[in-house]
């Protein structure tokens, strides 16, 4: 089985090498990129794993890289793990609502940064109980090509806004609480807060309509039968 592929884009040569170094040693290839434009070119050339991404960087940040590639068909689907030194709130829900499925603050641990890359690439590779399509009402939502068909029109959502609507559709008529709508969605290795899923359910409704999924008071959501 061939070596997993993480791309590394980090603007701090020092932090790019450690991180490049340790997890060759772990037996991942690794690609790295010293800026925002050439980390995406590197992406859309590769197609790597896994992008390990830093936030503060000159010229384009990460929080702009990170947009880019999930508005990219050819790169949405690739899983980002933000890498940076603040460690406020906004910032972190900021680059979770723009697809990123980790947040990791530095100074960086290579125990954590080891178990947050497995834990991330194992949601992404672990399909195999899942229905690859399902068709609720009036839509069929293909999992295999990550695109909800509506009337004949195909509609692309980022893959966090995807995964959440999938798995609510796939539990049609059963309230699910926002915890456990962040654990299967983003893992229950990473701190993501509540409002994190209300701004994804908000989203979705804004391009789907808001007949599918209903807010059930103090509780969470659920999509309705």
């Amino acid at each position: 089985m061939a070596n997993q592929t993480i791309l590394i884009v980090d603007d701090e040569q020092d932090l790019l090498d450690m991180i490049e170094y340790n997890l060759k040693q772990q037996d991942y290839d690794v690609l790295t990129a010293d800026n925002g434009q050439l980390g995406i070119q590197i992406a859309r050339d590769t197609k790597p794993d896994l992008v390990l991404l830093d936030v503060m960087m000159p010229g384009m940040d990460g929080i702009e890289v990170c947009d880019r590639m999930k508005e990219d068909p050819a790169l949405k689907q690739i899983p980002v793990i933000f890498l940076t030194a603040r460690s406020d709130e906004k910032t972190e829900i900021e680059g979770l609502n723009k697809g990123a499925d980790d947040y990791i603050t530095k100074p960086i641990s290579t125990s954590k940064l080891f178990s947050r890359i497995k834990a991330v690439l194992r949601r992404y590779s672990d399909t195999t109980d899942e229905q690859q399509r399902l068709i609720v009402h009036d839509l069929e939502i293909d999992k295999d090509r990550y695109i909800v068909l509506k009337n004949g029109k195909e509609h692309h959502l980022p893959r966090k806004e995807f995964e959440l609507f999938y798995y609510l559709a796939s539990k049609k008529g059963k309230v699910r609480d926002r915890q456990t709508l962040l654990n299967k969605v983003w893992g229950d290795n990473v701190y993501v807060v509540d409002r994190t899923v209300d701004v994804h359910v908000r989203k979705i409704r804004e391009k789907l309509g808001d007949h599918y999924i209903e807010t059930v008071k103090g509780v969470g959501y659920r999509f309705k039968e």
